[in-house]
């Protein structure tokens, strides 16, 4: 005659897999929310040249920068809870700034590139490794 025995898992295996799954996610977590920082630190970034070659366009036509505003883009408004965009200063006839300003607070606030700048002759700050490469 064999014994009943009853199959399934040990309080001590469960609290083993528990232990197991909360490392996991303690690594992948941060890793995780990196990856989406950097990923729309690379959205801003395409909008701000989109917002560039606006600009240049406008150029052509009217052989200024001055008097133009920045045309709200889908971009921009997909963006608009992590980025703000506007010119830093006022446009003048030979030159303008566009800067993509992190929403504080918001989800974009640790991203460590800070505020990105493209200008007229397409010079992109900050130029710490990472922040544009």
């Amino acid at each position: 005659m064999k014994a009943n025995r009853q199959m399934g898992f040990t309080l001590i295996e469960l609290m083993v897999v528990v232990a197991i799954v909360g490392i996991l996610a303690a690594i992948a977590y941060p890793a995780y929310t990196q990856h989406v920082l950097k990923t729309h630190r690379r959205a801003a970034q395409a909008c701000l040249l989109e917002l560039a070659q606006w600009m240049e366009r406008y150029y052509t036509n009217r052989m200024t920068y001055a008097g133009a505003t920045l045309p709200n883009t889908t971009c921009r408004n997909d963006l608009a809870t992590r980025y703000t965009f506007s010119f830093r200063g006022t446009p003048d006839a030979n030159s303008y700034t566009i800067q993509a300003v992190r929403v504080t607070p918001g989800p974009q606030a640790s991203d460590a590139c800070g505020t990105l700048t493209v200008n007229h002759t397409g010079a992109r700050s900050p130029t710490t490794a990472g922040c544009w490469d």
